[in-house]
């Protein structure tokens, strides 16, 4: 007990030092945990029943090859596919281009089966499928522009000449996109367009969760030796390989906290520098008094390691508390549906402050614990 009240008197001696070291750890931490969640949101997809028995296709190639819509026919043939839709990206304005929000044109006849985690009014599912330009959207994205149903959504086209005039028919919630895009008619797109006759994927629906790696290899391999070959994965796949277009983000976002995480280690290390050589004197008195080394080295580096956790537990924590408030699906046009520091990132910036706080402390803590008595109050006098 006694040890626990020196320890926090010393941390409290210079008030404003350690409340700014604990700010700057804080911050730092609070970033390292904001990465770690951008990565894992990134990287995690809707894990529902649905999602599991889900495959898409697309080209070979890239996802910027197309496909002839005639394969919707061949591949609802293969053994196993209970449902495919065919999904065509369509990249419109809607009012202006900053007013970013994912769109597609799909299959309807088959849309909620293949989506059957999406939840939304029979009434509005019938009335989406019996109107050629009628259109769906999810609940975030409704809020977001505050429509309702019946509403007149005009989209400017920027990749395809058309410009579709849609009413909006149903409100879901759910699905794997987190409720945040846009869906309408195929038919309606490929008419505007001159019946053009492609698209840019398929999404099957498996009958069971043993067939699909079964049916991922029978698709590739009925359009092997065509002019447009496919590759067929897993929805969850399908997301890691469309951000690896972005670039290697893990490698990235490892390299910005290690950065962090060094320049914590210099912030946290300079303060215990400068706290261990102002206290020479004092550590001399204390090894007098019969402190031996291991006393010393403990109090030094607990002093330390205190301060780091308190900084990563305020960042993280902080992060959770602020995060879990913010409607992050606005924020980032549907990109990334949801935004939560889970409990394991919290975990994770706790380890790494009682790293920093060892690591920082220990070579000086080192020094005064090894000094000789008359060393140590020669220093000062």
């Amino acid at each position: 007990m006694k040890f626990l009240q020196l320890l926090l008197r010393n941390l409290l001696r210079n008030r404003r030092r350690t409340i700014l070291t604990l700010s700057s750890i804080a911050v730092s931490l609070f970033l390292v945990a904001t990465l770690r969640t951008v990565l894992t949101e990134l990287q995690s997809s809707a894990e529902t029943p649905e999602s599991a028995l889900r495959l898409v296709v697309r080209h070979r190639v890239s996802l910027a090859n197309f496909l002839p819509i005639a394969y919707r026919t061949k591949i609802a043939q293969v053994e196993g596919v209970k449902a495919v839709i065919a999904t065509l990206w369509f990249g419109g304005v809607y009012k202006d281009p900053r007013n970013y929000f994912p769109q597609f044109a799909v299959n309807t006849d088959q849309f909620f089966v293949v989506n059957a985690d999406m939840r939304m009014p029979e009434s509005q599912k019938q009335a989406f499928l019996s109107d050629r330009t009628g259109a769906i959207a999810g609940d975030n994205l409704v809020q977001r522009f505050g429509w309702k149903v019946g509403d007149k959504i005009h989209l400017q086209g920027a990749i395809f000449r058309f410009d579709p005039e849609l009413t909006l028919r149903g409100i879901y919630s759910g699905g794997y996109d987190g409720a945040s895009s846009l869906y309408f008619h195929w038919e309606y797109l490929d008419e505007g367009i001159n019946n053009w006759g492609f698209t840019i994927m398929y999404t099957i629906l498996a009958r069971s969760a043993a067939e699909v790696p079964a049916i991922a290899e029978r698709v590739d391999s009925l359009f092997r030796n065509s002019s447009a070959p496919t590759k067929t994965e897993t929805e969850k796949a399908f997301v890691l390989s469309f951000l690896s277009l972005v670039g290697n983000v893990r490698l990235l976002i490892a390299m910005i906290s290690s950065g962090v995480i060094f320049m914590i280690v210099l912030v946290a290390s300079n303060t215990m520098a400068m706290s261990i050589r102002e206290r020479a004197r004092e550590i001399g008195i204390m090894k007098a008094l019969g402190f031996r080394k291991r006393h010393i080295l403990m109090l030094l580096i607990g002093e330390s390691t205190v301060l780091a956790l308190s900084g990563a537990l305020v960042g993280a924590l902080g992060a959770r508390a602020i995060f879990s408030r913010v409607k992050i699906s606005s924020i980032t046009a549907g990109f990334v549906h949801s935004f939560y520091v889970t409990a394991g990132t919290v975990l994770l910036c706790a380890a790494i402050g009682i790293l920093v706080g060892v690591v920082s402390a220990g070579f000086p803590a080192w020094r005064a614990a090894r000094k000789r008595v008359a060393d140590a109050l020669r220093e000062i006098t």
